[in-house]
């Protein structure tokens, strides 16, 4: 499974740029492009700070177990939703 895409996203939501995003990760930026441009393999233990360093340690989780996070993000949302409505 190729993760780039995601992972982008979730650089791009937390607003940092390649560079910023390889100062936290303490990796080259070019080490940030070719992850997500699947070039090259995330290792777990980088791939859990990813989702430290963005905070979506949970977006993360899904990914990696393979569930699609639009689907599950508009599944929670329609709960969350029905739940207020119901308070």
């Amino acid at each position: 499974m190729q993760y780039g895409s995601h992972l982008k996203k979730l650089r791009l939501i937390r607003g940092f740029s390649q560079e910023e995003m390889g100062e936290e990760m303490h990796m080259p930026r070019s080490t940030i492009s070719k992850i997500e441009n699947n070039k090259m393999e995330l290792k777990l233990s980088d791939a859990i700070r990813w989702g430290q360093v963005t905070n979506a340690p949970e977006a993360l989780a899904a990914m990696l177990c393979g569930v699609d996070i639009a689907s599950l993000t508009k599944l929670l949302t329609m709960l969350v939703g029905g739940i207020i409505r119901w308070i």
